[in-house]
């Protein structure tokens, strides 16, 4: 149970391909590094404990949230590519027992049509899209606002 000095725990994971973020298709995904967001983020909630994975690797990912699931209030999970192909991830999420906000940094229903299948979405507590990094930030407000 928490107390009111406690801090709220939130993790965020990052999935495939997400660790090129700042040089991948800046077009797309802007040009700053995730982990120069992940400190303003960080210096911004200083009464929210965040914390940080990033994986290329899908079992890395359902690994990581079976291990931290007793440990942390809820899960903000950019999984990338594998929103749209990983029955697996989408099980791992519906079996959380805490809050898992979903996030894309792009407008995925303004691209391509595969991107637009998410197997993910139907288990995560909330969805943001098409904000840029500031899908981010608002998941965090979700957590201290209605979850």
């Amino acid at each position: 149970m928490m107390t009111k000095k406690d801090k709220t725990k939130l993790l965020i994971i990052n999935g495939p391909n997400l660790n090129l973020l700042g040089s991948r298709e800046p077009h797309i995904y802007g040009n700053r590094a995730f982990e120069k967001y992940f400190e303003l983020l960080d210096e911004e909630y200083p009464d929210v404990d965040l914390s940080y994975f990033q994986s290329n690797h899908e079992g890395e990912i359902i690994d990581k949230m079976h291990e931290c699931r007793e440990d942390v209030d809820g899960f903000i999970l950019n999984a990338g590519g594998l929103s749209h192909t990983s029955v697996s991830l989408a099980d791992c999420i519906s079996a959380m027992p805490v809050a898992v906000v979903e996030v894309h940094i792009s407008n995925i229903f303004d691209r391509e049509p595969i991107r637009q299948n998410l197997l993910t979405a139907k288990y995560a507590s909330g969805f943001i899209s098409g904000l840029g990094m500031e899908s981010y930030r608002l998941a965090v407000e979700s957590f201290r606002y209605s979850l």
